[in-house]
């Protein structure tokens, strides 16, 4: 035919994508799948259905009546013991008032008789009925064992199976989240969330600040997805996974979104621990599911979140064996990501908090090729995540977007958000139409330093509290490499009964070993304060040693700061200790609680000595911090006498400025708390 007759197709375009391992649509009208799930579940049904109504029958029959004579009948009678009877022709049945003993003709042993049966002999020549009549016993017509009405019958006999059933499809369908895949619903169905491209608003990379470098990682795959040909001329191929991986609210998920919403693709999402049940085989079928349900709609990307939850190495102390449910699905998704059948078109992002735990087999080129690091981001990375939160939020003229991310250092994309979501209650809650800068600092206390506690402090107990802050505060202005002190309070806040905060004036990429020598001295200068002024200890210094035996013993077991140890780590690192033991021999054991412990005491005595040798500042930042209970950085430092320029702290500091904490050691914003990333939970104090 003519390409340009009236009936001619036009020609269809290839679709630019080959899917591996999907088999073809049937053609319409053609063999439809054998239903032989139908077919059994019909049988089984049937089965039931008969076995519940032969067993029923049994308990809707009436219990046999016992035959007895005449005679023994009509002593009965004359004893009064008949309850009622029914006669039909000669034959008689009926129901003893009590149970008596019977004994049949020719037979020795006698058995109790409750309900019986009788025939009257036809040349019995009794006034019977009269008896009867005078015994009021009630004559009957009407046969005593009748059937029970049908819907009785078919109550009890259908019934029971019925509800089985029900019960059966409805648990099967709520295991199989609603799913119809099969008659008693599907348990291996994937539960995963599909997300179209015309499904509404979607999330792109205007709504992802302060990581740019790990967008610039996935942004080839959103081009890949878009324009497939410009990369297969040039024989590339598309990265099977990406990995994300980094501290809790850096933005992993979000990202994952984004790469979606760029791409213009269907999107599967999918927690990594919906795939686990208690049935074994069901999660490696999700998988095969989920996988299936990518192909069909490739170009497709799927997005497992929390992936360690089954992306355990395989052989571990938390497996149970080659048998294991969570082995078994991760097994499924290794063949599914580089098998046999291939999955080409289908993207697999993952988010995971503990990379270090997962299998190698997932990290191998092929599987997952590229792992990304999402980091806390630096002073430009809040200061863009603050205006990409505050966009819809009305914020007045004057906010300092600038100055609040710089004394936020260690937050991340989540702890940012709360910030913004906290200034705009607190502002709603003071009646103000717009966010002011006074509301995001007073959220940015209450965040980092706590919520203010209704709590009445005795005199002595303020003072002390008081000296101890002056104390941390102290040390923190005299301190060589020491971050400044930004503010002092003796209000009860959270846990602690006061606190002293302190942040950088710009982010570290790590920490030297005065910087963190001045830590301690200045996390001690609180017990010290209270040694030179009272002459004794107290319970409030509990987080503060926390905070000392935390740096001092990772200083010693990791970080090789000991000259008795070496440069050598023989500690792990917090969170990751093995409970099978951690292989350091007892003399090094004595040997490192010994260099911690040296470590420590010559911080105490150095803050002993500062204190001392600065005793007239101390009594005059403790007595103004007792006239007006919070004192700010400038403030602060008009009360101790020392310029803030000129301070140790501000002179020696020395330090690099960076982005991210060193491990295991977060930016110090209080001498009185247990930091974690950046922010600090108070503590008493």
């Amino acid at each position: 035919m003519p390409a340009d007759a009236p009936d001619a197709k036009p020609p269809q375009r290839p679709h630019p994508w080959k899917v591996e391992g999907v088999p073809p649509t049937p053609a319409p009208g053609g063999p439809k799948r054998p239903r032989s799930s139908w077919v059994r579940f019909g049988g089984m049904l049937v089965v039931l259905l008969a076995l519940n109504w032969i067993i029923s029958s049994f308990f809707l029959a009436p219990p046999e009546r016992a035959p007895v004579s005449y005679t023994f009948f009509l002593t009965q009678v004359q004893g009064d013991n008949v309850a009622e009877i029914t006669s039909t022709a000669d034959t008689i049945e009926g129901q003893f008032k009590k149970e008596v003993a019977y004994t049949p003709t020719g037979d020795t042993k006698s058995e109790q008789v409750d309900r019986f049966t009788t025939q009257r002999p036809s040349f019995a020549d009794d006034d019977l009925f009269s008896q009867l009549q005078a015994d009021n016993v009630p004559v009957n017509a009407n046969p005593p064992d009748a059937p029970a009405p049908i819907w009785q019958q078919l109550l009890i006999g259908f019934g029971p199976t019925i509800l089985l059933v029900a019960l059966f499809i409805w648990i099967s369908r709520r295991m199989a989240g609603g799913g119809g895949g099969g008659v008693l619903g599907s348990f291996g169905k994937s539960r995963a969330k599909l997300y179209q491209p015309e499904s509404g608003p979607r999330t792109t990379f205007a709504d992802v600040a302060g990581i740019q470098e790990v967008e610039q990682e996935v942004t080839e795959i959103v081009d890949f997805l878009r324009e497939p040909g410009k990369y297969r001329k040039l024989g590339a191929q598309i990265p099977h996974g990406v990995l994300l991986s980094g501290p809790p609210g850096t933005g992993k998920t979000l990202l994952a979104r984004a790469v979606a919403g760029e791409a213009q693709v269907p999107f599967f999402s999918i927690s990594a621990s919906e795939f686990i049940e208690a049935i074994v085989g069901v999660g490696a079928s999700r998988v095969r599911d989920l996988f299936d349900q990518a192909k069909k709609v490739a170009p497709s990307i799927i997005f497992i979140d929390e992936l360690d939850a089954i992306g355990r190495a395989r052989g571990s102390a938390q497996s149970l064996g080659g048998n294991d449910e969570r082995e078994q699905t991760l097994n499924q998704i290794l063949t599914e990501m580089d098998g046999f059948t291939g999955s080409e078109g289908v993207v697999v992002l993952a988010a995971t908090n503990r990379s270090e735990v997962l299998d190698p087999a997932l990290l191998r080129p092929g599987r997952f090729d590229r792992r990304v690091v999402v980091s806390p981001p630096d002073l430009a990375g809040r200061r863009a995540i603050l205006a990409v939160h505050t966009r819809g939020v009305p914020v007045a003229p004057g906010v300092d977007l600038d100055g609040i991310a710089a004394s936020t250092p260690g937050m991340v994309g989540a702890d940012l958000k709360n910030l913004v979501n906290e200034a705009a209650l607190l502002a709603a809650r003071r009646g103000h139409d717009q966010v002011r800068n006074n509301d995001f600092t007073d959220a940015l206390e209450k965040i980092v330093l706590g919520t203010v506690r209704g709590l009445m402090l005795t005199p002595d107990e303020k003072e002390r509290t008081a000296f101890h802050e002056s104390g941390h505060a102290l040390l923190g202005m005299l301190t060589p490499g020491a971050d400044p002190v930004r503010k002092i309070s003796i209000i009860p806040r959270g846990q602690a009964l006061g606190v002293t905060f302190q942040s950088p004036s710009s982010d570290r990429y790590g920490y030297s070993k005065q910087y963190l020598m001045g830590r301690i001295i200045g996390a001690l200068g609180g017990r010290a304060a209270e040694q030179v002024v009272f002459g004794d200890e107290t319970t409030g210094a509990e987080s503060d040693l926390d905070q000392v035996s935390n740096i001092a013993r990772q200083m010693v077991g990791r970080w090789g700061m000991s000259d008795a140890i070496g440069p050598v780590t023989v500690l792990p690192p917090p969170g990751q200790e093995s409970p099978f033991g951690d292989g350091v021999a007892p003399a090094t054991k004595e040997l490192i609680d010994a260099e911690v412990r040296k470590i420590v005491d010559e911080c105490y005595a150095e803050a002993l000595s500062l204190l001392r040798s600065h005793r007239p500042q101390l009594d005059s930042l403790a007595h103004r911090l007792l006239q007006t209970e919070t004192l700010d950085e400038a403030d602060a430092y008009a009360a101790a006498g020392i310029n803030p320029a000129e301070a140790p702290g501000a002179v020696a500091r020395g330090e690099a400025p960076g982005s991210t904490p060193a491990p295991g050691i977060p930016h110090p914003v209080s001498a009185d708390s247990n930091p974690s990333n950046g922010v600090p939970t108070p503590a008493p104090s």
